[in-house]
């Protein structure tokens, strides 16, 4: 049995008594989210996909229930350009208590702790890990830190919350090993924050799935189309600024995978086992650079995957579409799909938001928060965090090498 399945055991009639949230799955509302920060833009003052997706749903707290009046003490990291650190609602959250926040940058610094209520700063997230009195970590810095500092925290007796992806870059198998083994010898909670596995319409699936009604699953595809992000903003290490010459120039798009492969990982719980990967070159110019920071000229990526339940999934990112954006995906079973069954995502705190990303914010933080109170597995624990992201960083290798069939190596606790 895997860490999904030991979370969410459902027969048919736990099915039913959580079925019943009449409408259409697929659209997303764009309203602001209560108590969530403004929206981030680009350098043209467009919204940052995924935040236009962002829901106020009033009836949110419907049968929410607490499971605990222990306050868990959280420190928090990073306040770059999409504003993660406070995007999340951990500091609204009835059984949080943000101690501690962090930023390399001190003007971001002293902007995070007054937007989360941190009554401590510190220059550096490794320096906050050491704080005894914090309890976990919510990693939301740049991309190639996430898998250093998660390791650190764990080994430093902390529970860690991080951004995606799990793992980045050239070292990012061996990043995973490293990573894998601090989770299984802390024994601490370890969760990636997968915004597409709380969209509305892969949660859905994804009750469906544990509850039988769709049997094996043959076909799944998973997109993320996300137009100019080679060319976004994004932490430059070498001097310590947002600018265009950080992380996110002429990223690889496999190596930003999650958003696509959740949705067959988060909705089955399952596996990939094999890649084929395919590019296509970008016309950003930053692509065409020679000697771009990771080779890359690759602007959009698709990959084909053999899942462990002996299914296909086709799963593509792009940086180069204009006339497309958004997560989204999609998964067939050998079973009829009901699209009358619509399946109720968990209710969330009277005061914590549903957020951005289709309303996933808020209810990503909250199954973390209650995976440490009630000592439960996360929803997007190790194991499917390392199997989305690896799937993106062999598909980049394979890509590489004209569409090679590469397996994927597995994780499980």
């Amino acid at each position: 049995m895997n860490e999904n399945e030991q979370q969410m055991p459902m027969d048919r009639r736990e099915f039913g008594r959580m079925l019943g949230v009449a409408g259409a799955i697929w659209g997303m509302s764009r309203v602001p989210a209560s108590g969530a920060p403004k929206a981030p833009t680009d350098a043209d003052g467009k919204v940052i996909p995924g935040f236009e997706k962002t829901k106020d749903e009033p009836t949110r707290a419907k049968g929410w229930q607490p499971v605990s009046d222990r306050k868990v003490k959280v420190g928090i990291a990073g306040y770059g350009l999409c504003k993660f650190g406070a995007a999340f609602f951990y500091q609204t959250h009835p059984n949080v208590e943000v101690v501690a926040a962090t930023d390399l940058d001190p003007g971001r610094c002293a902007e995070l702790a007054k937007a989360v209520g941190a009554k401590k700063t510190y220059p550096s997230c490794e320096e906050m890990i050491k704080d005894k009195s914090i309890e976990a970590i919510y990693i939301a810095t740049d991309a190639p830190s996430h898998a250093r500092l998660a390791i650190m925290a764990l080994e430093h007796g902390k529970h860690v919350c991080s951004a995606v992806p799990a793992v980045f870059g050239f070292e990012a198998e061996d990043e995973a090993e490293k990573l894998f083994n601090a989770v299984k010898k802390s024994g601490l909670k370890y969760m990636m924050n997968e915004t597409s596995t709380f969209h509305e319409d892969l949660y859905s699936k994804r009750l469906q799935y544990h509850a039988g009604a769709l049997g094996k699953i043959i076909y799944s595809e998973g997109e993320y189309w996300h137009d100019g992000i080679g060319t976004l903003g994004s932490y430059n290490a070498k001097n310590g600024k947002i600018d265009e010459f950080g992380w996110r120039r002429a990223l690889p798009p496999m190596w930003y995978p999650t958003h696509a492969t959740a949705y067959y990982v988060s909705v089955t719980g399952k596996r990939f086992t094999e890649v084929s990967g395919l590019g296509t070159a970008s016309y950003y110019p930053v692509f065409q650079e020679a000697d771009n920071q990771y080779h890359n000229s690759f602007g959009t990526e698709i990959a084909m995957l053999k899942t462990s339940e002996g299914g296909i999934s086709r799963m593509g990112v792009s940086w180069d579409m204009k006339n497309a954006e958004g997560e989204q995906g999609r998964v067939y079973g050998e079973k009829p799909h009901d699209n009358s069954i619509v399946g109720s995502r968990p209710p969330l705190p009277p005061s914590v938001g549903a957020g951005g990303h289709g309303g996933s914010h808020g209810r990503l933080t909250n199954n973390f928060i209650e995976s440490i109170l009630l000592d439960r597995k996360p929803i997007v624990g190790i194991g499917d965090a390392l199997n989305m992201t690896l799937a993106g960083t062999i598909a980049h290798k394979s890509a590489l090498k004209g569409g090679v069939w590469m397996k994927i190596t597995q994780y499980d606790l």
